[in-house]
């Protein structure tokens, strides 16, 4: 299945348009390598490697969906390896109490 398609069905994307983009600007991996072209294969047991609005996820395919269906169909074709997603931008640096930020 085209890693485009997959994006749209298990729901990561509104759109498969979004999808394309995504893996376009290179920021979706697959098993660790950059994935290069939204018409990529997948397969089941592949680990994808996503940056998220919510931060970065990193999800095990544990079966291909049939269709886009409903989101818990969906959340049923894979499983988060970082449960506690790690965010996408490192949080900013904290300031000692009495000390504001540096000028």
């Amino acid at each position: 299945m085209r890693i485009d398609k997959l994006l749209w069905q298990l729901r990561v994307t509104k759109t498969r348009g979004l999808a394309q983009a995504l893996v376009l600007q290179g920021h979706v991996r697959r098993n660790g390598a950059r994935v290069l072209r939204a018409s990529q294969d997948v397969v089941q047991g592949d680990t994808l490697t996503l940056p998220l609005p919510g931060g970065v996820r990193v999800i095990e395919l544990l079966a291909l969906p049939a269709r886009r269906g409903p989101p818990a169909e969906a959340q049923a074709c894979y499983r988060a390896l970082d449960p506690n997603a790690i965010p996408a931008i490192a949080p900013a640096e904290p300031t000692t109490p009495g000390r504001g930020p540096p000028q």
